[in-house]
């Protein structure tokens, strides 16, 4: 099998979650001096990353101006970061308010994407903070927003991805759509139906499945939501979490590393890879030294990318 890159060349990003999209003061970091991204770009390079993904949530690479997007570009360049990927978060094209806005953004993030060099973007149906979530220690604890089982709305997703794939084909960029709780990718089952519907090589699955494990309710086991959903994976978000099931019925959570909590990323990646997996990673973190712990990730990832027969 011939995959791309070897191991020690494998795109791992670091995700910007550590790092929050307002300054102490509440100005936000989309307006802040470019002075201020390098401050947070660096800690991203001393941190042994050569790839980031400038997550949204931090800084809307897509919306700022041609001269400040050149200013954020010569920032990673200097630093020797690329930027293999870009990732949206809670700007649902399918959004009750703001979703034809939201798919005119994600048209630009595609735009932004190819100018960038980047080959691939992550889009979620996932809708903004609840209040409870907002205010809750882990947001995951809390009931977010839900799609809608409404099947006008459901065509219309369906519709909206098939326009920024059309958009992504043109420009030699792969959509890959996060699976999160309650949407229509919320499922290993609902994920595999949803991109099956909407049948386009340019899109693929971020199996973000961290997501799902984290959640105090009833999932799928970890193992079977790889094997249903590896077929389709593409840039690939990967995070860990410690689960307790009690007889009860009582679940809790707690962000882990890679290499500690309940997914066998071992198991998972090698499955990938043996399946034809030939995207970037992304790692996330949550709580604690998030981009510490992301740096032990992405060295975890190459040993076990290490361990696969990887040829160039």
């Amino acid at each position: 099998m011939t995959l791309p890159w070897t191991a020690e060349t494998w795109p791992i990003a670091a995700a910007m979650i550590p790092f929050p999209g307002r300054l102490p003061d509440g100005s936000p970091v989309q307006d802040a001096a470019p002075e201020v991204w390098a401050e947070s770009l660096t800690d991203v390079a001393d941190a042994g990353f050569d790839c980031v993904d400038p997550t949204d949530s931090w800084l809307r690479v897509a919306d700022l101006d041609p001269a400040r997007r050149a200013e954020f570009v010569a920032i990673c360049r200097d630093l020797g970061l690329s930027v293999p990927a870009i990732s949206t978060s809670r700007r649902s094209v399918i959004d009750p308010q703001h979703g034809d806005d939201y798919l005119a953004y994600s048209h630009r993030v595609i735009d932004t994407a190819a100018e960038l060099g980047a080959g691939y973007v992550s889009f979620g149906f996932f809708g903004p903070f609840s209040p409870a979530q907002q205010k809750a220690l882990w947001f995951w604890t809390e009931q977010g927003v839900k799609n809608p089982d409404d099947a006008a709305t459901y065509k219309l997703a369906v519709d909206r991805i098939r326009d920024l794939a059309r958009h992504a084909a043109d420009l030699n960029i792969q959509i890959a759509l996060e699976m999160y709780e309650d949407t229509y990718v919320g499922t290993a089952r609902d994920a595999v139906r949803f991109v099956t519907d909407v049948d386009h090589p340019s899109v693929k699955l971020n199996i973000d499945i961290g997501n799902l494990i984290r959640l105090h309710r009833p999932v799928e086991h970890w193992s079977e939501m790889i094997d249903l959903c590896i077929p389709f994976a593409g840039y690939w978000h990967v995070k860990n979490y410690y689960r307790i099931e009690d007889p009860s019925g009582l679940v809790m959570s707690h962000p882990a590393p890679l290499m500690g909590g309940t997914i066998n990323w071992r198991h998972a990646i090698r499955k990938a890879i043996e399946a034809g997996f030939d995207s970037p990673f992304l790692v996330e973190h949550y709580g604690g030294d998030g981009l510490g712990i992301c740096a032990e990730n992405r060295d975890y990832i190459r040993r076990i990318l290490r361990g696969r027969t990887i040829r160039t």
